[in-house]
């Protein structure tokens, strides 16, 4: 008789940076360094943050300039990023594979922003609570929706940007009005395959990218497939998913997993508390896909910070319970740390209650949060959760979090 097979490790990923990390152009360079002791503790995949040229060189990334720049060309007041240079990223990568970590790409495909110059293009103005609501006739501004990539030029992508391949922007620069300029022209307007937040979800910030224009399309799915074998990723961490085209979405990944194989993971954010908005948005993506448990952030965040919580309620309306495979839960990241705009707080005493709770139990596919690992710097600052301990509870799971499971919901304060 053969040797019976080893039971697969669970998996554990890790969001691997939170806001205030220092912007000297070395985190890269620490998580090089921190790999070999997060595997050994169960760590299996990191989410690095996003990685393309921002707007300027302090930027995290969400105020993403170009997607083929990954700290390599002069661009936005520097060479690299805020997390490093490309052969950071690369030294990274290859010490990941060595050590057998995954690394998903953190991918902002919603918008560009820090233009290299302005454009004038037709315009209406809607309503900022309601943008399917026209506030004014056509008229035309100034708006900053140029790229040229002047830095890096036509390598790895020839495509420019122009003001048609955008649907809408927040800034006329002829007269510095904000408002939300909803973009007008053939074929233009905003997507009707995005969330119904605000009347229409299509735009967030800065310029909007128009995933009706093919231009558009192709050199987006191009670079899918361009970071996946250039860095080497398992996978991908997309910002954002309601906000921009679920067709395009469809389409990008089948694309990414026609070029780069059907093992590519991808898991996408959507801060709703509410389960059958995320379920539905899952069963027309296919399940090729995962999402963040939002409800369940928000039942930790309850439970910490009511008087009489009752903890069997702690799984109630959770998409782990609802769609346990294509679940990622969370305790806190960088959307919800103090000082973001996702106010869900988890109280400091109920972390290793709440982290116990994704760790130690067979649903769902945990991710840790960089902060609660290694403490939280800036203006909010703390120390790492559960004590420091942290580190044993991934261990825990590692080691012990397997086979049969039974629930005692006997007590409210106890399970």
């Amino acid at each position: 008789m053969g040797e019976p097979e080893a039971t697969p490790e669970n998996a554990t990923l890790l969001q691997g940076f939170e806001w205030n990390v220092p912007a000297d152009g070395k985190h890269y360079q620490r998580l090089c360094n921190a790999i070999p002791g997060l595997k050994a503790i169960g760590i299996n995949n990191i989410w690095l943050p996003p990685g393309c040229k921002a707007s300027s060189p302090e930027g995290n990334g969400y105020d993403v300039y170009d997607l083929y720049d990954l700290g390599e060309f002069d661009q936005k007041g520097s060479r690299a990023t805020k997390w490093g240079t490309k052969e950071d990223l690369m030294s990274l990568s290859k010490k990941a594979r060595e050590e057998g970590v995954g690394l998903y790409w953190d991918a902002v495909l919603n918008h560009k922003a820090g233009a290299d110059k302005t454009e004038k293009c037709k315009v209406v103005e809607v309503d900022g609570n309601d943008r399917t609501k026209t506030i004014c006739d056509p008229y035309e501004i100034e708006a900053w929706v140029g790229f040229d990539f002047p830095g890096r030029g036509d390598t790895y992508s020839k495509q420019k940007y122009h003001w048609y391949h955008f649907t809408g922007t927040d800034f006329d620069a002829a007269t510095e009005k904000k408002a939300i300029f909803k973009i007008v022209g053939e074929n233009k307007g905003w997507s009707d395959s995005v969330d119904k937040e605000q009347g229409n979800a299509d735009y967030m910030m800065f310029a909007d990218l128009d995933y009706a224009h093919d231009e558009v399309i192709n050199d987006v799915k191009a670079w899918g497939a361009w970071v996946v074998k250039e860095v080497g990723l398992k996978g991908f961490r997309l910002d954002a998913v309601q906000h921009f085209s679920e067709r395009f979405t469809n389409e990008w990944i089948e694309y990414v997993q026609e070029k780069c194989g059907d093992d590519v993971f991808f898991v996408g954010e959507f801060w709703v508390g509410g389960t059958e908005l995320l379920t539905k948005w899952l069963d027309k993506m296919g399940h090729k896909f995962s999402l963040f448990d939002a409800p369940l952030l928000y039942n930790f965040s309850r439970l910490s910070t009511t008087e009489d919580a009752d903890l069997r309620t702690v799984f109630d309306n959770s998409l782990v319970k609802a769609k346990p495979v294509n679940a990622v839960t969370v305790v806190m990241n960088h959307d919800t740390q103090p000082g973001q705009t996702v106010a869900t707080p988890v109280e400091g005493f109920f972390k290793p209650l709440a982290y116990s709770l994704i760790l130690l139990r067979r649903e769902g596919y945990p991710s840790v949060f960089y902060g609660d690992l290694y403490g939280i710097k800036g203006e909010h600052a703390e120390p790492p959760s559960c004590g420091g301990k942290l580190p044993d509870l991934i261990l825990a799971r590692k080691l012990y979090a397997y086979g049969e499971q039974d629930d005692y919901w006997d007590q409210k304060n106890c399970i």
